[in-house]
């Protein structure tokens, strides 16, 4: 599935992802945001349908006059029609209805559920006004030609002073852990590391993406959205620093790429849906500037100021135009990679000159270039129809045929990038239903493993082939807690329980204690994502662990005890601790990936998933400690057991949309559910009497619905807004818990010592 939370609609080239609120075409990120994508939100919600302009005006501009409304809908759908290359007078998506409204008349393909009613568009964070770094003194902006070719409290302060010594317990007890066993390598090929890698944003201002680090990797060049014009552009920091240069001031520049020898920046401009390509100089422009000012005229293009006062020039590229943002510059420093229409190209720096490196297949796109570090072999991604797996491709810079390296199953978000030493593939991926950060060995292709020192979201990996580091994009996202009472009334309307847990969509993982007194969730308030303990209505939260990356929490069935997986370097643990003090518990002390706990009915066991047998399967350890015991053979994650002890109900898969099977508890069959369609592994609940759980259906809304045990049979309960990643709910089901997404922004985040 390409589905992020299984409200992902594809037409044309274009996706739409409702949960994260992207749009998508051919694998490349599109930049719409606040009415016309919401505009398209609604007109995707009945495609074929009249949406009146009263319609749209009621729900994207409430309380504005009418006039103002005229202005900002015909603004706002020309931006929408923009984005998708549409037009007014010959429409293949947005049709005009004169004086009415507007209709979706292209076909939708659904992967999942959609949005009922959009939100109003997030505001932007303010950041701090940037000041330019010193600026040593450079040479000359060269011609082509010139380019170097080397180069929170409980009631009870008993309670609180047992959980903080349990905290302070825990952090030893991992920090040993982290500090003493080794790590177990990315892939066949990949050196075993004894040191912890550092997570952190690298800026402390927010809305920086597509990163790019500078040959030496001591300085990052980004994209920084920004609010007030001429604000928005190519920036450059050194890393460890929050001084900022702006080297352009337009809104629509992407995809930085460096020189070899550290003095320029190409990158892309999207204008009118067509990319161009242009290079600045690193530092700002020095000499240049001078030379820009006098007009001066450089081999065949002229420099120009742009508004924030650095000189750029757009390359030329011999009629071929440029059908993605993502560059690359080759090792050598003669060509630039980009992808057009029918392929793979170079632009020689040398003679304007444009040569085809490969040749895509019809209704087929390459994109996403990126030179080998010994500048031999370029890889790419190639996006085959709709339904078929993303591939990653390698083609000689020499011409010749292509090889693919690996097909991958999730779809693959930005331009994959190789590691410093060529021998494993970085990429992201939605494989497990988020955007994250894989690693394939070239070795051994059929192993990905997730890179969760990045987390998740994450887009637009860099790697430095200097100094170890890892730069990426980060979807910063104000992930809520909302909850609905599903008894006594017809009016279920669901209210906000806890704001703000999580800066990410990891969290925040809602779960009811048993006896209904307490909620637990994942939030990363204190820095790292930790579990959190509250009343059920979300009061006196405190912090139960401390351990720099804990998830999934599940309840004893006595309430006293939380069982959580915790990320170490040494694979994620299953680890239990006790509200009322103790040391925590480790139960899944080995190697092997544990995570997604839940206990047994009577409190003796605890159910994981884990590929320790070769692929993901349920497991289960005996609460006390003990070795682990297979309960699933054909596949199997995120168990939980039923309220009678007599079954072991399971997500088949990570993916989303997942069949939820079951197998008795002391082994036999395992038999899926066809009446239970949850839309991610982490959307559904077993209660009293069944299982509540928020598919697709009616339409691809957000459907919370029930499965009864005894009647064998699923009825709607109610439809929600939004399409949450997780779902909890009370033993008797009366209420449910869930996550809605608020405000989002991208990040760019550094990861230290990565290899």
């Amino acid at each position: 599935m390409t589905g992020n939370g299984s409200d992902r609609a594809r037409f044309g080239p274009f996706e739409v992802d409702l949960h994260t609120h992207e749009l998508w075409k051919f694998g490349t990120r599109l930049k719409l945001v606040g009415q016309p994508f919401e505009i398209l939100v609604v007109l995707l919600s009945k495609p074929g349908e009249l949406v009146t302009r009263e319609e749209l005006r009621t729900r994207l501009w409430p309380g504005d006059t009418f006039v103002d409304f005229n202005h900002g809908l015909n603004a706002a759908v020309n931006k929408l029609r923009e984005a998708l290359s549409d037009s007014a007078e010959n429409p293949r998506y947005v049709e005009t209805l004169p004086r009415r409204g507007y209709r979706f008349i292209a076909t939708v393909e659904w992967a999942g559920a959609k949005l009922v009613v959009p939100e109003a568009p997030s505001p932007k964070l303010e950041t701090p006004i940037p000041v330019e770094t010193p600026r040593a003194p450079r040479t000359e902006l060269p011609s082509p030609a010139a380019v170097p070719s080397n180069a929170g409290t409980p009631s009870r302060s008993a309670l609180l002073q047992y959980l903080l010594g349990a905290g302070v317990l825990f952090t030893l007890f991992l920090a040993a852990a982290l500090l003493f066993r080794t790590s177990s390598s990315y892939g066949a090929g990949s050196p075993t590391r004894s040191f912890v890698e550092h997570t952190r944003p690298l800026l402390a201002i927010s809305d920086t993406a597509t990163p790019a680090f500078s040959p030496d990797g001591n300085s990052v060049a980004f994209f920084r959205e920004h609010s007030q014009p001429g604000e928005s552009g190519i920036y450059v920091t050194a890393v460890g620093s929050e001084q900022l240069l702006q080297l352009t001031g337009n809104d629509d520049d992407r995809y930085p790429v460096w020189s070899p020898d550290g003095r320029w920046i190409a990158f892309s401009r999207l204008s009118h849906q067509t990319y161009t390509i242009h290079i600045v100089a690193a530092d700002g422009g020095g000499e240049q500037k001078r030379k820009a000012e006098q007009n001066v005229t450089a081999a065949s293009a002229v420099f120009k100021l742009t508004s924030s006062g650095t000189a750029e020039r757009e390359l030329q590229t011999g009629g071929v135009v440029p059908s993605h943002g993502e560059l690359d510059w080759s090792p050598d420093g003669k060509f630039i990679a980009f992808a057009g229409q029918s392929g793979i190209y170079l632009l020689s720096l040398e003679d304007s000159t444009v040569r085809r490196v490969t040749t895509a297949p019809p209704m087929v796109q390459d994109w996403g270039p990126s030179f080998s570090p010994d500048g031999q072999k370029v890889m790419f991604v190639r996006n085959r129809e709709i339904g078929a797996p993303d591939e990653i491709w390698a083609a000689p810079v020499s011409g010749g045929q292509g090889v693919r390296l690996f097909s991958e199953r999730g779809r693959i978000g930005s331009a994959p990038q190789w590691s410093f030493d060529g021998r494993s593939v970085i990429f992201s991926s939605n494989r497990n239903g988020h955007p994250a950060l894989w690693r394939v060995s070239l070795d051994a292709p059929d192993s990905a493993v997730e890179i969760r020192e990045a987390g998740s979201p994450a887009w637009d990996p860099a790697v430095s082939r200097r100094g170890y580091r890892l730069v990426y994009e980060r979807l910063l996202r104000s992930v809520s807690i909302w909850q609905m009472n599903l008894s006594g009334t017809d009016d279920k309307r669901a209210y906000l329980t806890v704001s703000s847990t999580s800066d990410t969509d990891q969290g925040p993982g809602p779960q009811f204690s048993p006896d209904g007194k307490r909620l637990a969730y994942m939030s990363d308030r204190s820095g790292t994502m930790e579990i959190w303990i509250s009343n059920s209505d979300g009061s006196n939260g405190f912090q139960l662990s401390a351990v720099g990356g804990a998830g999934t929490p599940r309840w004893s069935p006595d309430s006293l005890s939380v069982a959580f997986d915790a990320t170490t370097p040494n694979g994620s643990k299953i680890v239990t601790m006790n509200l009322h003090g103790g040391a925590p518990l480790i139960l899944t002390p080995d190697a092997f990936h544990s995570v997604c706990p839940s206990w047994s009915h009577d409190g003796k066991w605890v159910y994981f998933a884990s590929p320790r047998s070769g692929e993901w399967q349920v497991w289960k350890v005996p609460a006390g400690g003990g070795p682990p015991v297979q309960v699933t053979q054909h596949g199997g994650h995120a168990a939980l057991e039923s309220p009678d002890g007599k079954y072991v109900y399971y997500a088949k898969t990570q993916m989303a949309e997942p069949e939820i099977w079951r197998v008795p508890v002391n082994g036999g069959p395992e038999t899926p559910l066809p009446l239970v369609h949850p839309g991610t592994w982490a959307s559904w609940q077993i209660v009293e009497d069944g299982i509540l759980f928020v598919g697709p259906s009616l339409g691809h809304q957000a459907v919370l619905s029930f499965y009864d045990f005894a009647r064998q049979r699923t009825t709607t309960v109610t439809v929600l807004n939004r399409v949450p990643f997780w779902l909890g709910a009370t033993p008797d089901g009366r209420t449910v818990a869930f996550d809605q997404p608020g405000q989002e922004q991208a990040q760019a985040m550094l990861v230290e010592n990565f290899r």
